[in-house]
């Protein structure tokens, strides 16, 4: 976004934005929330340049890549990535749940029938 753009939505002049970036005077505290809501971030996340405490975090480069792929996705695309990423987790989960509860029933039924 420009400098410019951020201007024209936050409804300041493109000077103003200019010298909130170089941390000269303006009313930055004034258009808080608008500045936010421009950039689709917080308050907080604008005044301190950090997530939110307790905010989940990218653990590395990959995970925050996947992120910004996932944000470049339009609404449905999002959709098909959450579903797809449910579906490996649940066979990575069945691939690891131990098999001596198959080989229980098997044999179960396998006594049942003699």
């Amino acid at each position: 976004m420009t400098q410019h753009e951020l201007a024209e939505t936050v409804g300041v002049s493109r000077s103003a934005v200019a010298q909130w970036e170089t941390d000269r005077a303006g009313q930055v505290r004034a258009n808080l929330s608008r500045i936010a809501a421009a950039l689709g971030v917080s308050v907080e996340y604008v005044v301190t340049g950090g997530a939110p405490e307790g905010a989940a975090k990218a653990e590395d480069a990959t995970e925050l890549a996947l992120l910004r792929l996932y944000r470049a996705c339009a609404e449905e695309d999002r959709a098909l990535l959450l579903r797809m990423a449910r579906r490996l987790v649940r066979q990575a989960e069945l691939a690891e749940a131990p098999h001596t509860g198959v080989a229980r029933l098997t044999a179960t039924d396998d006594s049942d029938n003699a």
